[in-house]
């Protein structure tokens, strides 16, 4: 799996001769992945799965401690990644076959890589936090001081303050409104997701990439836990217009408001192709890090790196199998991070299942649901949660909550079942989100309820401090969040 922001470069200024450069090399690169596309010179292996999770990296306080350089060289651990700022990490996980008791295996190796990494921080006096937001999070915590030492980073923050020309512009319209202006995009890194990866071969790529945008708008209210930001209650997930407005920059011609836009749902399903994601890439987005790798034209360095800076919430990945072949896979990056590990294993569970169901669906019938349509599901879903009302297959208004139980939830079985997945995997990681949705409680559920049911004499950010302290030992109990108690 790859680092969201991509990979490291040699450095971090750049004139017009670079950005000419690699454009002639993105150029060549789209051209010959095409050709190999069309030759099926692509892995025809069977599903492979993967996750990317991001973690904060608190003092005893629970505020953020900018500290993961120290950490990470300490830890030695070969899964753990530096991320945009100081203060946050990232985890992998090793590629597994889709199939089996696929989930019971990558519960244990993200429970043991989690467990390690916290008894590290625990030494270090300090404590490891998967959550959406920080609720304890302060605006002059996302500062240059606080982003981590990589260059691809400072390049990133050049190159998209320069493409803008004016300060980023956060805007939150949700049950509160929240409004401010930031002069980088350290504001990014106040969004920590947990990103699902598929390998998948080449003829279905498409189908289950544009099944992936469908199941967006069910995924992101399911896993929803990112209700507050700089202590105002905004979406029930606030990641999502967080990341969008944090490096907000468009297409060519300064289309950062239209249709084309570099953090976004994207602008149609791949209709043929996943190719047509990378000639997008090449016709609509201006590169943003020209930088100058010593690579051959057979490893798409540089349309890999292009890519890295085009955020879709649903993104195909060129990556190589063991022995040199080149693969396709799909990133969904909806889901916030936690509440726990085994939330999270259930978040996967229930995409894989969903996707695949769908995917099959749209590869005998076609695409039922208009871009536009799964597009608006998305946003509202992210803004409203379970709660929200989505137009789904049948072209009929349903309450989402109740979509899960009657449809959602069985092909996702369907879909598992098609993969190979054991029963008692299939069983023992839906069920937890069966759970949470009869009990109503995601992880910005139980937040909003915690903050609700505290004493309103004590200032909020005293709340907030002992919600993210509760929330802590919560996750590491280990149980469903749809189990916590908020009293």
């Amino acid at each position: 799996m790859v680092n969201s922001m991509g990979q490291e470069i040699s450095f971090s200024e750049f004139d017009k001769s670079d950005f000419e450069s690699f454009l002639l090399k993105l150029k060549a690169e789209t051209k010959l992945l095409k050709k190999m596309i069309e030759q099926d010179l692509f892995s025809t292996r069977s599903p492979v799965a993967g996750f990317e999770i991001e973690a904060w990296v608190l003092d005893k306080n629970m505020q953020p401690a900018p500290i993961n350089e120290e950490f990470l060289a300490t830890l030695k651990n070969p899964l753990a990644f530096e991320e945009l700022a100081k203060f946050n990490i990232e985890l992998n996980s090793t590629p597994t076959p889709l199939a089996g008791n696929v989930f019971s295996r990558m519960y244990r190796q993200l429970q043991s890589t989690w467990s390690s990494a916290y008894q590290h921080a625990d030494g270090l006096e300090k404590r490891l936090l998967m959550i959406g937001t920080l609720p304890t999070l302060k605006q002059s915590d996302l500062t240059l001081a606080n982003m981590s030492d990589l260059n691809r980073y400072r390049a990133l923050n050049q190159q998209i303050l320069q493409s803008r020309g004016k300060p980023i512009q956060l805007d939150i319209v949700g049950n509160e409104h929240l409004k401010l202006e930031h002069h980088d995009v350290m504001l990014e890194s106040a969004a920590t997701s947990f990103q699902i990866h598929i390998q998948l071969p080449l003829d279905i790529a498409h189908h289950f990439y544009n099944a992936s945008i469908m199941a967006s708008a069910p995924m992101v209210a399911i896993c929803a836990n990112s209700p507050f930001l700089f202590g105002r209650d905004l979406w029930d997930e606030s990641r999502i217009p967080l990341f969008e407005q944090a490096i907000e920059t468009g297409g060519y011609n300064g289309a950062s408001h239209g249709p084309i836009r570099r953090v976004g749902f994207g602008t149609d399903y791949a209709r043929h192709s996943i190719i047509e994601c990378f000639v997008e890439n090449l016709d609509h987005f201006p590169i943003l890090l020209p930088a100058g790798l010593d690579s051959d034209i057979e490893a798409f360095e540089h349309l890999k790196l292009h890519n890295g800076t085009i955020w879709r919430w649903n993104r195909p990945l060129i990556g190589f199998d063991d022995n040199g072949t080149p693969h396709v896979r799909v990133e969904h990056r909806t889901p916030a991070a936690g509440p726990t590990s085994i939330d999270s294993m259930a978040n996967a569970a229930f995409f894989y299942g969903l996707a695949k169901n769908l995917s099959d669906e749209i590869i005998l019938k076609g695409l039922a649901l208009p871009f536009s349509q799964a597009k608006d599901n998305f946003y509202q879903a992210a803004r409203y949660g379970l709660d929200s009302h989505i137009i789904w297959l049948d072209g009929k208004k349903h309450r989402l909550q109740s979509l899960f139980q009657t449809e959602l939830i069985p092909r996702a079985i369907l879909g598992l079942k098609s993969l190979g997945i054991t029963n008692s995997d299939t069983e023992d990681f839906l069920e937890i989100i069966l759970q949470r949705i009869n009990s109503r409680q995601n992880g910005s559920q139980w937040q909003r309820q915690f903050i609700k049911s505290r004493r309103q004499d004590i200032p909020l950010k005293q709340n907030f401090k002992l919600m993210t302290e509760t929330y802590l030992k919560n996750q590491q109990s280990g149980i469903p969040v749809s189990e916590w108690s908020a009293k």
